[in-house]
């Protein structure tokens, strides 16, 4: 079964001292890492997407500044790094056509926000046909008000995965994907 890790928008404007720090984005990379990890010792595709704003009066991931660069952890050589100026990672890029290319039905998603690119992506793989994990502890987002009213990114986090789990994807922790997939191989191991 082939299968993708799509990483999206962990870039240097999320993290401390970025013109958009998250609430958990250190913990989300430090899951991350350990979906890279996983995905290089069971041979997934790796792709790495990163926003650069294009929107008038957008204040972060502007092209050309040190905020729209990808997290300096990653070592893009593992992966296919895929541009994009929309929330969702699908539009006007290759991606669709990449996976199509490599015969990959089944995502696994994480990354920033959780309340909109990761949240749209998720929504618009499910659209497209795919076989979606998403991993709630390798994504971050923020606090957001509404009419007034402010609502904590714990609350926002649970609200967006309480959502997509079920319909459009799986809800997991990182360990809980990690155990699945090597539970998973040894299964298929023993089968032969």
């Amino acid at each position: 079964m082939k299968k993708a890790l799509i990483i999206i928008d962990m870039q240097n404007d999320y993290f401390a001292g970025g013109n958009m720090a998250l609430d958990g984005i250190e913990k989300a990379m430090d899951n991350t890492m350990r979906l890279i990890e996983n995905a290089l010792i069971k041979g997934y595709e790796i792709f790495f997407i990163q926003h650069i704003s294009t929107r008038q009066g957008a204040n972060f991931f502007l092209p050309d500044s040190e905020g729209v660069k990808l997290h300096k952890q990653f070592d893009l050589r593992v992966g296919t790094v895929i541009e994009k100026h929309y929330p969702n990672s699908f539009r006007e890029t290759s991606l669709r056509e990449k996976l199509q290319n490599k015969g990959i039905n089944n995502l696994i998603i994480c990354g920033a926000m959780s309340h909109m690119c990761v949240d749209t992506t998720t929504r618009a793989a499910f659209d497209l046909g795919y076989n979606t994990e998403l991993i709630y502890d390798a994504c971050a987002t923020k606090d957001l008000t509404f009419q007034g009213k402010t609502i904590q990114a714990d609350d926002v986090q649970y609200a967006f995965m309480a959502s997509l789990h079920g319909i459009f994807c799986k809800v997991k922790s990182a360990q809980e994907s990690i155990i699945d997939h090597r539970t998973n191989e040894y299964s298929e191991i023993l089968m032969q």
